[in-house]
């Protein structure tokens, strides 16, 4: 099921979809909002086993339409090669639309506070955040002392 908080109608900007494994996406939504706030133009969709592949799709290509907001859509996913990438990838042919697999909270919040720029771009800030937000804190600690 798609979950969504609108806050700031009729921005021009990146819509940006969760697609995930479970409740992962609708989560790490919720965790983002209570960051940054209430967001417009975002939607989770849950892969569950109970849903079959073809209402999943329907409803990616609905939410799809309702998110592009004349600046194209950002689909983060969880793993790549899992089912909500695959499902996602099929999404490209439909219009202004780019996916990046391995979605985190630091770089769902990098999308969330960069959505006008275009869309190459934000796809580009949201890999470079989503990898500089692993960090082994130990490591860190350990070069200090």
């Amino acid at each position: 099921m798609a979950e969504s908080n609108d806050a700031r109608p009729g921005a021009r900007q990146v819509g940006v979809l969760l697609v995930t494994h479970g409740e992962f996406g609708a989560a790490l939504l919720g965790a983002a909002q209570l960051i940054v706030g209430p967001q417009e133009g975002l939607l989770a969709v849950s892969v569950l086993e109970s849903r079959g592949v073809d209402d999943i799709l329907a409803e990616l290509k609905v939410d799809l339409a309702q998110l592009e907001m004349g600046m194209g859509v950002l689909v983060l996913t969880d793993l790549f090669g899992g089912t909500p990438t695959t499902l996602s990838l099929s999404l490209r042919k439909l219009g202004n639309v780019e996916v990046v697999a391995g979605v985190n909270l630091p770089m769902l919040l990098k999308v969330l506070q960069s959505r006008s720029e275009s869309l190459d771009a934000l796809a580009a800030q949201a890999k470079s955040a989503g990898v500089q937000g692993i960090v082994v804190p130990g490591e860190m600690l350990r070069k200090r002392t």
